[in-house]
């Protein structure tokens, strides 16, 4: 949900079920109520009809003639039906239609009143009933109280509810889904402006631009001309940065080029070119800690490829005579074609402070594994490191410790207790994370992740590291 157009697109479409459910609420119950309403009148209609047909016999008794006007009431089965009782619940005639059935004899309306209910036969039919009591004259005067009734089944009612609901969910779902269309067609082209500046800050990343071009709407015209200010800014006061961290560097390499030439002239075989390496080493590693802050920050957005597996094969290569003496047995898993985007420094301090720790604290084996991290498009290519070793570990509840600078787990052993911390750094200016756990070799496992998508806060956080 991190898409602007996804948010519009969701939020429209919780509107348009809400609107569209409420829609069909209202359009089902008044379709339920004109249709009841509807049932309601013909059933009255059949019962005016009863009360018509109806007669005296000789004896005075109310009676039905043998055959109705409406044919559903001889028909068995036919879902109408009626009859005729007194006061007392007594069943005087029935139907054909009702023939083996027992209609609920429901509630007794007082004189003069139609009562309308809800019922069921004994199979768990819906009905809808109609009754009205009558006080009928008969020809001596003698007046007789009676109670007509008449009943039809619900189930062709509800079928035709049910039909119309599906008719109503349908077309509003294919209105619906037309709208959407509709809408995201119409967004497409009202967000273009945002791609168009998303493709353009892509290119500046890239390179291939130095500022946001212009021409665009009110709302945006603002966000341009800052964003451009900002680059410029920032631009400026890292070319002052450079010149005056040039000087320093160069104030610096002089001693270590004085160093170099007296550790030369010692006698002893082999000891001025080891030194020699660690001079360089030296060199290289202050070379980029003065890197750091003078980097513009155009140079962070033009995040430059670092083959993976050459600078390991580096590392390992010089931690073989850091640690000859132990001679650690190095297995190294990278992927081919593997690339770090980002500073050849950063990557270096990474993977050579997992890798020096490993050796350090290790038996005779350390592993280091790299692949890519699994992502969406991105402006840097993300990826896992994993540095492995056979050693004593790292106990759980000392791992979060180690990651604040200053903490060792042992006094004795040389350092100063910041790799760990270094790393966290740099990983998290990359927007990754750190976590430390046991390895399958026996000792502890260390695992950098990096993430395929680095903002544009992340990528100042690179910028202003140092």
């Amino acid at each position: 949900m991190n898409s602007l157009s996804s948010r519009l697109l969701v939020s429209v479409s919780v509107l348009l079920l809400f609107f569209f459910g409420a829609t069909i609420a209202v359009l089902d119950r008044a379709f339920t109520e004109a249709g009841e309403q509807a049932r309601r009148d013909i059933l009255d209609g059949h019962l005016v009809a009863l009360l018509a047909a109806a007669e005296p016999d000789d004896s005075g008794r109310l009676v039905m003639p043998e055959r109705l006007r409406e044919p559903r009431f001889e028909r068995i089965g036919s879902g109408l039906y009626a009859e005729l009782r007194d006061l007392d619940g007594e069943v005087l005639w029935r139907s054909r239609s009702a023939l083996g059935l027992e209609v609920p004899g429901g509630t007794v309306p007082e004189l003069g009143i139609h009562l309308f209910e809800r019922d069921t036969l004994e199979d768990a039919t819906p009905l809808l009933t109609l009754a009205l009591t009558v006080d009928w004259e008969l020809d001596d005067g003698v007046s007789q109280s009676y109670v007509f009734k008449v009943a039809e089944s619900l189930d062709g009612f509800n079928a035709q509810v049910a039909g119309f609901r599906r008719q109503l969910f349908g077309w509003f779902a294919a209105v619906a889904v037309t709208m959407l269309i509709a809408f995201s067609m119409l967004l497409r082209g009202l967000l273009r402006p945002l791609r168009q500046i998303e493709t353009e800050i892509t290119e500046i990343e890239g390179g291939k631009r130095v500022s946001l071009s212009s021409g665009f709407p009110t709302e945006l015209t603002g966000v341009a001309r800052n964003m451009n200010l900002l680059i410029d800014s920032e631009r400026a006061r890292s070319d002052r940065y450079r010149y005056t961290l040039d000087n320093l560097a160069h104030s610096l390499k002089t001693p270590l080029a004085a160093m170099r030439a007296l550790i030369s002239d010692r006698d002893e075989q082999g000891f001025g070119e080891r030194f020699n390496e660690q001079i360089d080493r030296m060199d290289e590693i202050v070379r980029y800690q003065l890197r750091k802050p003078a980097a513009s920050a155009a140079d962070n957005l033009v995040l430059t490829p670092v083959p993976v597996e050459r600078e390991v094969r580096r590392l390992i290569d010089g931690l073989r005579k850091v640690y000859h003496d132990k001679a650690p047995e190095f297995d190294m898993r990278v992927e081919k074609g593997m690339q770090f985007r980002g500073d050849t420094g950063d990557f270096l301090e990474l993977a050579g402070n997992l890798l020096d720790n490993a050796c350090k604290w290790c038996e005779h084996r350390v592993r280091i594994s790299i692949v890519p991290s699994v992502g969406a498009r991105a402006v840097a290519s993300g990826m896992v490191l994993t540095v492995s070793d056979d050693g004593p570990g790292i106990p759980e509840e000392a791992a979060r410790a180690l990651l604040e600078r200053g903490m060792r787990l042992d006094e004795s052993t040389p350092g100063h207790g910041i790799g760990l911390a270094v790393v966290k750094d740099i990983a998290h200016s990359y927007g990754g994370k750190l976590s430390i756990g046991a390895s399958d070799l026996g000792g502890a496992e260390v695992m950098v992740s990096i993430p395929p998508v680095v903002s544009a806060g992340q990528v100042d956080s690179v910028a202003r590291r140092g």
